[in-house]
């Protein structure tokens, strides 16, 4: 339940900050610094960042971070890039960030063309309109000269998809012992907040084995046919659906010709989880299966070659926050300040996982526009009406570190 006392905090706070003429200068600015967002977007986007391989685009951002005046500006060795907004008074340190890589691998033409105002290539929602909408908002506080309170990091991290495993985030808060709260710039929805983690252990499973010729060598353990008899078996695994688990095989590879026993096999394997306790029950089952497949292939031709290696080269970990924390209920006000109703979504896997786990306030907060088919190469954004969100970030900042003469820190 809601606190009431600390909403009508919440509610005053917000009150006087859009009484202020800074505030609305800067809120003024952002919409009338839409074209810019959008041309820093395209830009950025047109910039390669696949897998691993984020150092070019975290380049052109840290150097546009450095010109915002950004203080201590700075790659570190995971390759995240950051810069400091020194604050002015006594209030907490938030770390503001939206992620540099894409899920599209070296050579992926990400020339955007647009159409209708519409804007098309890979990559341009996911996540390059956060970094765009995050350069919005340093803008927005130069502009205004606002003077926060508490100290904001302002960057973009590395290794938020797929095998990137949130290493960015990972090693930030390794380094950085100081942070009180973390807020990510990402995913569609102007007013949406997701303040749920959902947690993954990702897996490749590989069985080797003799191989041989399909004729001359019949009765030899196949890798494939082990690889077969524990992708059946994943596949009948039961799971919850509260707390929701769910497991997924992603991509398989193996063997060398129609007529050769294989040799090796293997498979990419996700299994997520709202609650670790479930995500470790999941992942239990799922060794045994792995394990006993390599088993059964042998005993079935009374042989003991065929091997299988497993490496869990993943771990995302699922994490859970009243939805009255305060870093929610302000995000929450800010949308209201602005007269929007806020959207409090579903667990999800983000940048925000890894602080949430390490009892970090964190959420992640949507971006403006609309958006489609991320994560292919068919991706869209639509950039009208963007500066709502950019508008909303700006609030929920102000609102976590305060504004000096104005508001105090609500976090």
């Amino acid at each position: 339940m809601v606190d009431t006392n600390k909403a009508a905090t919440i509610k005053e706070a917000f009150d006087e900050l859009m009484k202020d003429t800074a505030i609305q200068q800067a809120l003024a600015f952002i919409e009338q610094d839409h074209q810019r967002t959008i041309e820093e977007q395209i830009a950025l986007t047109e910039i390669p960042a696949p897998p691993f391989k984020e150092q070019q685009r975290a380049e052109e951002f840290m150097m546009r971070l450095k010109d915002l005046g950004l203080e201590e500006v700075r790659m570190d060795s995971e390759g995240n890039v950051y810069g400091l907004r020194k604050g002015k008074g006594q209030g907490p340190k938030v770390f503001v960030s939206a992620h540099l890589d894409t899920v599209f691998p070296e050579g992926t033409d990400t020339t955007v063309h647009q159409k209708n105002g519409v804007l098309h290539a890979p990559g341009i929602g996911d996540d390059t309109r956060g970094l765009a909408e995050l350069l919005a908002v340093v803008r927005a506080f130069n502009e205004a000269a606002i003077e926060n309170s508490g100290d904001i990091i302002f960057g973009g991290t590395v290794g938020e998809e797929g095998a990137g495993d949130l290493r960015g985030v990972k090693a930030f808060f390794t380094e950085h012992r100081d942070i009180d709260a973390f807020l990510s710039l990402d995913g569609p929805g102007s007013n949406a907040i997701t303040y749920l983690a959902t947690g993954s252990y990702r897996y490749k499973v590989t069985y080797k084995g003799p191989g041989g010729h399909s004729f001359a060598a019949f009765g030899t353990p196949s890798a494939t046919h082990a690889l077969g008899r524990a992708m059946a078996a994943i596949a009948d695994l039961e799971t919850p659906s509260e707390p929701k688990t769910t497991f997924s095989i992603g991509e398989v590879s193996g063997g060398t010709s129609v007529n050769a026993i294989a040799q090796e096999a293997s498979m990419l394997v996700d299994l997520r989880s709202n609650d670790q306790q479930q995500l470790d029950k999941l992942e239990q089952h799922f060794l045994e299966i792995v394990k006993e497949a390599a088993q059964a292939e042998n005993t079935r031709w009374r042989d003991d070659r065929l091997q299988v290696e497993v490496d869990r080269f993943g771990n995302r970990p699922p994490a859970s926050q009243s939805a009255d924390e305060p870093i929610v209920q302000v995000a929450s006000g800010a949308i209201r300040s602005l007269g929007a109703a806020p959207e409090l979504k579903e667990p999800s896997s983000t940048d925000a996982n890894y602080p949430m786990s390490i009892g970090v306030p964190a959420i992640t907060i949507g971006l403006g526009g609309e958006f489609d088919k991320a994560h292919t190469l068919e991706e869209w954004h639509n950039p009208k009406n963007g500066h709502l969100a950019i508008q909303k970030s700006l609030m929920t900042i102000l609102g976590l570190v305060g504004v000096e003469k104005i508001s105090r820190p609500l976090l």
